[in-house]
C-alpha cells in the first residue's frame, strides 16, 4: 500500500464518506429487523463480527509505510472496539428494551453534542460558531423526529406493560445515555487512531476485538439455537448486514475522520434516522408526517452547515 492510498481525502470527499457511513448504518438497521426476529441478539452480533473477520484478513497486515503500533495505540484499538462495538451494543439493546422508543430517540439526539464535548476535552478541538449551530440543528432534528413518533406509540403500552415501563424507564434511559457516551467516544478515539493507523487496519482490528469480546455470549446463544430453521434469504441478509456493519460503514467513517474534526463529524449522525426513515418509506411502505419532514429539514440544515468550507481569514497588508 502506497502513501497515496492512505492519504487523507479532500474535505468534500471526507464529508461524503461520513454521510454515506451513517446513511448505511440507518439502512441496515431498518433492514435488520427480520434478522432480529429470527436470530438471538448476541448470536446475531457474534455472526456479524465473524463474517466481518472472514471478509478482511488482509486488512490486518501492517502497511510498509505505517509505523509499528505503540502500547497506547493498542490500548486505543481495544477501547474503540470495547466502547464502540461491545458496550454500545449492550447498552443500546437493553436500554431500548427498558424504556420507550421516544425517550431513547430524544436521548440519542445528544450524540452530536457529546461528540463535540469529548473532542474539545480530549482532542482540544475548537468548535466554531457555525459547527456549534450545526450541532444544535442536528440535535433538534433528531429530537423532533423521535417526539413525532409519540402519537404512533401512545397506545402501544397499556395496563401492566405501562406500569413495568414506568418502573424501569430510569434504568433504560441511563443505559441509552451510556450508549450515547460510547458512540461519542468511538468518534473521538477513531479520530485519534487515524493519525497513526490506516482506516482499513483500524476496521479489521476493532472487528477482531469485537468478535473476541462477543464470542462467549455468541457461543452460548448458538449452543441451543436451531440453525436449520434459517432460510436462504435470511442468510443473505445476514451477510449484507455483517459486511455493512463491520466493514463498509467503519472504513467509510475512519477514512472521513482522517480529514474532518471529530466534533464536526458528529453532526453526520443525523443521517442515521434520515436513511432509516427513507428505507421505511421506500421499502417497508411507511409514511412520513409533517413533523418528521420538518425534523429532516433541521437535520439536513445541520449537515449543510457542517460541510460548508470555513471562510478564509483575510490577510492584512
Amino acid at each position: 500500500m502506497t502513501l497515496k492510498a492512505v492519504a487523507a481525502p479532500p474535505l468534500w470527499l471526507a464529508c461524503v464518506f461520513l454521510a454515506l457511513s451513517m446513511s448505511l448504518v440507518g439502512s441496515y438497521v431498518a433492514l435488520s429487523k427480520p434478522l432480529a426476529a429470527v436470530l438471538p441478539v448476541f448470536l446475531l452480533a457474534w455472526l456479524r463480527f465473524g463474517i466481518g473477520a472472514l471478509a478482511m484478513p488482509h486488512w490486518l497486515v501492517k502497511p510498509a509505510n505505517e509505523a509499528p503500533m505503540s502500547r497506547s495505540t493498542k490500548k486505543l484499538i481495544f477501547l474503540e472496539s470495547f466502547l464502540g462495538n461491545f458496550l454500545f451494543t449492550i447498552c443500546m439493546l437493553f436500554g431500548v428494551s427498558l424504556t420507550t422508543a421516544v425517550s431513547a430517540g430524544v436521548i440519542l439526539a445528544a450524540i452530536p453534542a457529546v461528540v463535540a464535548l469529548l473532542s474539545w476535552v480530549f482532542l482540544r478541538e475548537r468548535i466554531s460558531r457555525r459547527v456549534a449551530l450545526a450541532i444544535v440543528l442536528a440535535a433538534l432534528g433528531i429530537g423532533l423526529f423521535s417526539l413525532s413518533k409519540s402519537e404512533l406509540s401512545a397506545h402501544a403500552i397499556q395496563g401492566l406493560d405501562a406500569n413495568l415501563a414506568h418502573k424501569t424507564s430510569w434504568l433504560g434511559n441511563l443505559l441509552v445515555m451510556g450508549a450515547v457516551v460510547c458512540e461519542a467516544a468511538y468518534a473521538v478515539i477513531g479520530k485519534k487512531l487515524t493519525g497513526t493507523v490506516s482506516p482499513k487496519r483500524i476496521t479489521a482490528l476493532i472487528n477482531l476485538w469485537g468478535f473476541a469480546l462477543m464470542t462467549p455470549m455468541g457461543l452460548y446463544a448458538a449452543w441451543a439455537f436451531d440453525f436449520s430453521g434459517v432460510t436462504l434469504p435470511i442468510w443473505l441478509l445476514l451477510v449484507f448486514y455483517a459486511l455493512a456493519a463491520s466493514v463498509w460503514t467503519v472504513w467509510l467513517w475512519m477514512t472521513g475522520l482522517k480529514t474532518v474534526p471529530a466534533s464536526q463529524a458528529g453532526v453526520f449522525t443525523v443521517m442515521l434516522p434520515i436513511s432509516a426513515a427513507a428505507v421505511g418509506v421506500l421499502v417497508l411502505g411507511e409514511s412520513l408526517s409533517g413533523w418528521q419532514l420538518l425534523a429532516f429539514a433541521l437535520c439536513l440544515s445541520g449537515v449543510v452547515l457542517a460541510t460548508l468550507p470555513a471562510r478564509a481569514t483575510p490577510v492584512k497588508a
